[in-house]
């Protein structure tokens, strides 16, 4: 069974954002991270099994790290197009 996918755009205290991205680094849900520009500051590619083990993620680990203000969270549906090529479906 595929894992579920989850973007998470984090809004951060700015001077707090490197102690963030550290935290994220060592977490194996977090598959992708990226310093951002734009209305929140990180955006995190998160893999997990289910929204049981998401919620889990969300709440346990991502929600305690200082320097977290806000979250926003979509859950990938459908994958179209990964790495420049079409995905098959």
């Amino acid at each position: 069974m595929a894992k579920l996918q989850i973007i998470v755009n984090i809004k951060v205290e700015s001077k707090l954002l490197d102690k963030v991205t550290d935290s994220l680094k060592k977490y194996p849900e977090v598959i992708d991270l990226y310093e951002v520009t734009g209305e929140f500051d990180v955006v995190a590619i998160i893999n997990t099994d289910n929204m049981v083990e998401f919620r889990k993620f969300l709440k346990d680990k991502l929600l305690k790290i200082e320097g977290v203000e806000t979250t926003h969270t979509a859950v990938v549906l459908y994958t179209h197009k990964k790495g420049g090529k079409l995905v098959e479906g």
